[in-house]
């Protein structure tokens, strides 16, 4: 039996180190470089399967912890997993739990096995390490699946980087040796905060135990953009050239775009559809704040630019209406358009690779979404 998930590179930007590519999972094929919604719950906030393959989705993020705690791994398991749990057919991917559960800084305490947690929800105790996380996801049954790692805030003491990275590999080691489903395939995660040496040492280590994929984790936790980007371009280059490099949680449609330069191929964030939400919307010459009295009167599409179905039918003046309203509408809409906006514009990432003109394309649309609402940029 081959490879859960073969990875085949087409094509490598000449002027930046972006690149063409295509995932096959056991539930289709996915074109990259690829942006991922999360399903945080098994569920796209607001909007159905349907709907968020419409909009252009190849493959969603489902969130371990989550779905551990609410409503429990068996009961996934026993509906027939994932896919048939919350009704979609495409790829999936899960994460190990590792960033929520240390996100949980007042209610968990770290050991060498793992962390002891309590619930978010109703205070239980609990316990997960890399043999467990590992098992949970087998359970959930995603395509591609994620070893346990530790993952440090910003800023953080060198010393305690330095642990987290020894953690990491401790625990690659232990997820590469129980993980035993060959449908699926298991990424190994890079930490090292900020420190490229850490970030170098942390990719070596991992390399050796040879994982199918690799994602880069612990960014976009509150260093500067700048130092982002350093960081995520010194460790992208570390990483195999024939393997799928994917960008844990960062996902800014301006991030997106470095990251496809920098050499990603896939990448997720929550960004999209939480401030969506709130009430703001993706557009060409900058984001819009709907909920802003400027739009009352406006009956133009979210984004004059878009064909989503969002813009071919309701004004800037409806949805402002129903945000400020709290009707459940106005998250929908926003949130449908703000993902078709993502897609289409890592689809035309991949066709100005395509085309060998990625490079003018990126600077010419971060130029354009850099706009703030008065058109400055």
């Amino acid at each position: 039996m081959g490879p859960a998930v073969r990875f085949e590179l087409w094509l490598e930007d000449q002027v930046t180190a972006a690149r063409l590519g295509r995932l096959e999972t056991p539930h289709g094929p996915v074109e990259t470089p690829v942006f991922m919604p999360v399903g945080t719950q098994a569920s796209v906030k607001t909007l159905d399967p349907g709907e968020v393959r419409e909009v252009g989705s190849q493959i969603i993020l489902c969130n371990t912890y989550h779905l551990y705690l609410r409503p429990g791994a068996d009961v996934v398991r026993e509906a027939g997993g994932l896919h048939r749990f919350m009704a979609w057919n495409g790829p999936i991917l899960t994460d190990s739990g590792g960033f929520q559960v240390f996100s949980l800084a007042s209610l968990r305490r770290i050991g060498e096995e793992g962390v002891t947690f309590r619930s978010h929800i109703d205070g239980s105790s609990h316990f997960i390490g890399p043999a467990e996380s590992i098992r949970i996801q087998e359970a959930l049954g995603a395509d591609i699946i994620m070893a346990f790692d530790e993952c440090t805030p910003y800023p953080a003491p060198r010393e305690a980087v330095e642990r987290a990275v020894a953690r990491t590999v401790a625990w690659a080691r232990t997820c590469r040796a129980v993980h035993s489903r060959s449908d699926q395939a298991l990424f190994g995660i890079v930490q090292g905060g900020v420190h490229l040496d850490l970030r170098a040492a942390c990719a070596q280590a991992l390399l050796e135990l040879d994982f199918p994929g690799y994602a880069i984790g612990g960014l976009s936790v509150g260093e500067p953009r700048p130092l982002l980007y350093e960081t995520l371009a010194h460790t992208a280059a570390l990483l195999p050239r024939e393997k799928p490099r994917y960008l844990m949680g960062v996902g800014t449609p301006e991030d997106m775009i470095e990251a496809i330069a920098h050499g990603v191929d896939m990448c997720d964030c929550v960004f999209p559809t939480r401030v969506a939400r709130h009430g703001t919307a993706f557009a060409r010459d900058g984001r819009i704040t709907i909920r802003n009295a400027t739009y009352a009167r406006d009956f133009t599409p979210l984004d004059p630019e878009c064909r989503c179905r969002v813009c071919r039918t309701y004004t800037r003046a409806y949805i402002r209406h129903l945000i400020k309203a709290g009707e459940h509408l106005g998250a929908r809409l926003t949130t449908y358009h703000n993902l078709h906006f993502m897609h289409e514009l890592v689809r035309e990432a991949r066709e100005a690779i395509r085309a060998g003109n990625f490079a003018a394309w990126k600077d010419a649309t971060l130029a354009r979404l850099t706009k703030d609402e008065t058109g400055e940029g």
